[in-house]
């Protein structure tokens, strides 16, 4: 079958609907999935996009035909997915396109928890499947059943917290039409917290803002709210639900580093001296600096849910957290959620008795951070960051986990190819606001030359 192959990514697989990914391709996704895995059962979900019944429909046909039941867990987040996958003990394949645009649509593939199919394991080898018509013969036609585990998934991740210890905080949240809506009202229903929401509603038009907070105009609105409203915290989750945000009283975004800092000191406080939190290569040096001071051994890991999650998993780490706002833990099957994070920074600011601001003054005061700045380029990307790890020769030392990093005494940064979308990222840290800026135009003219 002729497909592309640009759609086969480094954790999943995504592209824009119907284009380059439709029901024809999730029909050959489905049976491919099914011939290298020689699973006889998978569960399916999806999300809230316009192409997702149909696309639904398509996988569906392929996994049954090739000869595997189907448990269809319905619209779920991908952390509720995740849930079933654990719990249920199966493969897996949630319909999503994560935060992309609308016209987006793909698949997030599950081997068996914590293990992801990723491009080094699993989906260049669906894709050779796909592309080449190697499917096995299927001995049977596979069946469809419905399996709901709301009830179940809402009393587990609420037991993750002492509901006893939390104040009534003033939370406000933006799910912004994707799929945690339903599952937050039903979570938050059990805590004694104050919900405001705003757009709790699946909807695949995305009738208020894009599905990436990360993005300033995709949280303005929410900033603005928590400043105005007086709020404790703001939460936002991006459109499948795996990725949390948090705006803090000021009204201002909280870096994913600032927070993976934060919740590994605070969960180190229930672990032995020694225990092992995962941080990815573009975090500020707040993360293996907090760790460290609580006890923690940080291991450092390239960026991609499948690659923490494995890791995670070898290491018996009890958290990870990624610059991106993906957070896993260990009593979450190594898992990313959105749900899971939500809980413990409540937990957290009750226990400690301090506005949320207070706990990210003695951060911000430290570690001076770039934040990600993408930049669309007109060559290789490889061949770029050839040319910055050249002219960086004199660093203490170049690293080549992930991308490229260059590490000096006084200020180090880390530059990636996106692996969703055509740019390049830069993650620059300095001991000095004026350094990390000088730092910042100067990498970003060479990426930008």
């Amino acid at each position: 079958m002729k497909v592309e192959s640009k759609i086969f990514k480094a954790y999943d697989i995504r592209g824009i609907y119907p284009t380059e990914l439709n029901e024809d391709v999730a029909y050959a996704i489905g049976r491919a999935f099914v011939t290298f895995l020689e699973v006889d059962t998978v569960i399916v979900g999806r999300d809230m996009r316009l192409s997702g019944a149909a696309m639904f429909e398509g996988v569906v046909k392929g996994l049954t035909e090739q000869g595997a039941d189907v448990i269809d867990i319905g619209m779920v987040s991908t952390d509720q997915y995740y849930y079933a996958c654990a719990n249920l003990g199966h493969a897996g394949m949630m319909v999503t396109a994560s935060h992309n645009p609308k016209e987006y649509t793909g698949f997030k593939m599950v081997k068996k928890m914590p293990q992801l199919l990723s491009g080094d394991e699993g989906i260049q080898d669906i894709r050779r499947i796909v592309q080449n018509d190697d499917f096995a013969t299927p001995k049977r036609k596979g069946t469809v059943s419905k399996k709901d585990l709301t009830a179940e998934f809402v009393d587990y991740v609420v037991s993750l917290v002492d509901v006893k210890v939390l104040k009534p905080l003033k939370i406000i949240a933006d799910t912004g039409n994707g799929m945690v809506g339903p599952i937050l009202k039903l979570v938050y229903d059990h805590l004694p917290v104050k919900l405001t929401g705003m757009y709790l509603e699946p909807d695949g038009n995305l009738p208020n803002h894009g599905l990436d907070p990360l993005q300033e105009e995709n949280r303005a609105e929410l900033q603005q709210r928590v400043k105005d409203e007086g709020a404790d915290v703001g939460f936002a989750f991006d459109g499948d639900g795996d990725r949390f945000f948090t705006i803090d009283d000021r009204g201002q975004f909280v870096s994913g580093d600032f927070l993976t800092a934060l919740m590994g000191q605070y969960m180190l406080e229930r672990y032995p001296p020694g225990t092992k939190v995962l941080y990815d290569v573009r975090a500020s040096w707040a993360v293996p600096d907090m760790i460290k001071k609580s006890g923690g051994v940080p291991l450092i890991e390239r960026v991609g849910h499948s690659f923490i999650k494995a890791r995670m998993s070898k290491e018996d780490a009890v958290f990870a957290g990624e610059v991106s706002g993906h957070y896993y833990f260990e009593n979450f099957y190594y898992a990313d959620s959105g749900i899971v994070p939500s809980l413990m920074v409540m937990e957290m600011i009750s226990k400690r008795g301090k506005k949320f601001s207070e706990l990210l003054s003695e951060l911000e005061s430290k570690y001076f951070i770039s934040g990600e700045i993408n930049s669309r380029i007109n060559v290789e990307p490889a061949v770029k960051m050839k040319e910055i790890a050249q002219i960086f020769s004199d660093a203490n030392k170049i690293e080549w986990l992930d991308g490229v990093s260059i590490l000096y005494d006084d200020w180090h940064c880390n530059v990636r190819p996106s692996n969703t979308e055509p740019l390049l990222r830069l993650n620059l840290e300095a001991k000095t606001k004026e350094m990390m800026e000088a730092k910042r135009d100067h990498v970003l003219d060479i990426i930008r030359s």
